[in-house]
This record gives structure tokens, sequence and C-alpha cells, in this order.
């Protein structure tokens, strides 16, 4: 017998009309809306639950859309680490306070439970003294960006020696350094590479700096952390596991497919898949979620970035039943509108496809908030018709990625909340807030709904 998910879920974020303005004030989420009864007589509700993610490198920007970037990303994650790279740049430890204050108040009245983890931007002028003063403020990471890298990077590091001072200083005081690991003016295709020798003098230098090196793209990357020691980890975005660069450039430009690092080849993608389907523990969740409005991309110098914070975890639940499925890797069928192989030739392998009668005004995501439930527990799985309770590997695989090795290298205690995971195909709207999302128009398979 077939089952069907019952509950559906409608963001808490305000709707944004397709002029792009940000609402004056954010909404208080709505409760979830629950169907009473299973759409068909018989079917029973299918259900899995996993431990409540964090997201470990994600955009906010600043302003008035920071509070409906803020509600998105906290509808499905608890914690998550936020990049520094504003205008100006969070670099001081006032800046730190300041920064994190606005994000607070972005979450609006009654929040799910939500910690931004702070970082700050990396330059020659920080020295001991300041490196310090951030580690009171409770930093959690330094994000190195190369000059000109990447949005908002033209002031960027030029070499690293420059740094090596605040490295001195951040090794002392534990805080992770956290890497764009790209050289910009290598070839676009090869700029992960090119930066690997740097990643290697670093991790020699400095014996102690725990490092991660952001949004991998690259089977060189994957290898590189694989044989440094185990204070290196890494960071994998859902579109870095879905799209190779046929999805941006093979047939028609896709603008809002275009990252950095940008998306690479099938063999490329085949190894990302295989640390994360394998479980890892050096590889985990970090969405790079990055969002830039319509008209910022779809112009002649486009920005980088997509944003994913409403669509990740609904993709990866997609991703990881496909390719792990029931039984353990290599179980899953590919079917589901899950994700697609790692073979040549075009097509993202994204999870859906098809229209489906999403409003595309940015009124709906595939995270939710549902509170106080009473069925939030470790370890539960899928309630089928009979009320036996099971957890398929490709649950079990899912939490490991998105809410234990993460918390695990940066030294956090795992979250006591849960996720909810609910079959219910929804269809992504075409706008948030004015953004063109990941997966715009296509039919997801899995909401999420967080259990706090």
């Amino acid at each position: 017998m077939k089952l069907k998910s019952v509950v559906m879920y409608e963001s808490g974020t305000e709707a944004i009309a397709q002029s792009g303005r940000p609402a004056a004030a954010p909404a208080a989420a709505p409760a979830a809306v629950v169907s009473p009864e299973p759409e068909v007589p018989g079917e029973a509700f299918e259900t899995y639950h996993l431990r409540t993610p964090d997201d470990f490198h994600v955009h906010l920007r600043q302003g008035t859309a920071l509070a409906a970037y803020t509600q998105d990303l906290a509808a499905g994650f608890a914690r998550a680490l936020v990049m520094p790279n504003t205008l100006p740049p969070v670099s001081t430890a006032d800046d730190l306070e300041r920064y994190r204050s606005q994000i607070v108040e972005g979450l609006g009245p009654n929040p799910p439970r939500f910690q931004p983890l702070m970082s700050f931007k990396l330059a020659p002028r920080h020295d001991a003294e300041a490196v310090t003063a951030l580690a009171g403020g409770g930093v959690k990471a330094g994000k190195l960006y190369p000059a000109g890298v990447t949005t908002n990077s033209e002031d960027g590091v030029r070499t690293i020696e420059s740094i090596f001072p605040a490295l001195e200083a951040m090794q002392e005081h534990d805080i992770v350094l956290c890497i764009h690991g790209e050289v910009p003016d290598a070839f676009c295709l090869e700029r992960e590479t090119a930066f690997l020798s740097k990643l290697e003098t670093i991790v020699t230098r400095f014996p102690g700096l725990r490092v991660v090196l952001e949004h991998l793209s690259t089977a060189d990357a994957v290898r590189a952390v694989r044989d440094l020691p185990p204070r290196v980890s890494a960071t994998i975005t859902v579109h870095h596991l879905l799209l190779t660069l046929d999805d941006l450039i093979g047939g028609e430009l896709r603008p809002h497919h275009f990252c950095k690092p940008v998306v690479k080849t099938p063999a490329d993608r085949a190894m990302l898949r295989e640390v994360v389907l394998n479980g890892e523990p050096k590889f985990f969740f970090g969405s790079d979620s990055a969002p830039h409005t319509r008209e910022h991309k779809e112009c002649d110098c486009g920005c980088a970035g997509l944003y994913t914070a409403p669509v990740s975890l609904p993709l990866l639940a997609s991703f990881f039943e496909a390719h792990i499925g029931v039984g353990g890797l290599g179980a899953g069928s590919g079917g589901r509108g899950g994700a697609g192989g790692a073979g040549t030739g075009s097509g993202s392998g994204q999870a859906g496809g098809g229209n489906g009668n999403g409003s595309g005004n940015g009124n709906g995501n595939g995270n939710g908030d549902r509170r106080g439930s009473s069925d939030s527990q470790a370890g539960a799985g899928v309630l089928s018709a009979g009320g036996e309770v099971h957890r398929p590997a490709w649950v079990e695989a899912m939490e490991a990625f998105v809410s234990r090795y993460g918390a695990e290298f940066y030294r956090l205690p795992l979250n006591s909340g849960y996720l909810r995971l609910e079959r219910q195909p929804w269809t992504v709207p075409a706008e948030y807030h004015g953004v063109v999302p990941f997966c715009a128009g296509e039919e997801l398979q899995f909401r999420a709904l967080r259990e706090d």
C-alpha cells in the first residue's frame, strides 16, 4: 500500500510581492495546517524524524531583507554559521555583536529556537589583540576570502603570509579557520585545485589550527581533505551534490545555477556524492545559501550565489532516499523524484520536476515549524499503516550529514529538537522576497517541519 503524508505547512515568512520589496515587518509563523484525515481512506502518515539540523555556511545579508532570509533559514535549522562578507564586513567584536543582534531581532515574535554562530572576515590588520577581543565576543570562526574571489571580497586577503599573526592567535584561542579555497586569477575550473597548496601550507604551519575548506566542488579538494589531519574538514552544499556545469551552461544559460566555486564535472560531483553517501565524518553540510535579487542575477554581470535555504532539506531528503534507500548504500531506486545519477550529460538530477500548483509569490516553502509536538523522539522513523516504526538507512545518513558531523567538528552539543520530514509534494515558488530560489517552479517530494 502506498504511503502518503497528510500534513502541510505554509511558510512563517510573510509573502513578498513580485516587486521584490521586503515586507515592513516580519510576520509571526502561523500554525501548521493539519489535514484531519488521510486523503484516501486506509492510507497512513509517512513521516520521518531526524535531529534538528545545523547549517555551517550561510549568508543572511543585511538591511530590510535580513529578517526574511533569517526566518526562512530558522524554519529548518537550529543553528547556522553566518558568513561575515557584509558591507562593511564583520571584522571586530562590536561588529559581531551588532550583526548577531540584528539576526536575532529578525526572527520576529514567537520564533523557533535558533542560534546564529558568528564569524569574522580575516584581514592583515587582525593582530593578536583583535583576535582575542573577537574570541571574547564568542566568535566561532574566522573566514579567509582571497581578494576578489566572490561577493564583497575585493578587500580580501592577497597573501596568506599577511594573516599568519591572526592565524597564530586563532590557533591559541581555538577559533576555526574557514576558507573560500580558490585562487581568483586561475582558470575558473581550476581555481579550487590551485588553492590546495596554500591549504597545505596553512595546515602545516599551524599544527593546532582547526580548518574547514568551504563548499567543495572538485575531486581534487575531496582527496586533499581526506589526506590532511582530522582537524581539517569541509562543507558540501546541496547544489554541488546535484548540479554539473551542464546545468549551468550546457544548454541555455541558467543564471540561477551560477555560484562560486562554479559547479564542475560529473566526475567531480560523483566524488562529492561518494564521501557524503559513505558517511565520511570529515564532510558535513553547509548550504552556502546566498540570496541575490532577480535583477542582480539576470543581468550582464550577474552575481554568484544560489538561494537554497527554503529547499535544501527537502532536496537532501530526496537525494539520500534515492541513493541509499531503506537498506543502505546502493539500495535506493532513484525514483520518487529523487536526485539523479552521476552520469554525464545535462540535467541536474534535482528532486522533482513537475509544475505542481505553487503560487510563485514566496508564500510557502519546504521548511516548517511545529514546536512542542508530543511525538518528537530520538530515532523515530516512518509510521506505517500497521503502526510499526522504523528508521531507514537514508534517514540515518542524512542525519549524520546535517545534524552530527558539523556539530562534532565545531565541538557543539547535538541539537535537542527534531526535524519531521513528510512526504507531501509541493511546488517551489517562483520567488521569495524578490529572489529566485533554487529549483523554482519544480515539484519537490518532502516537506521539513521543526519539532522543538
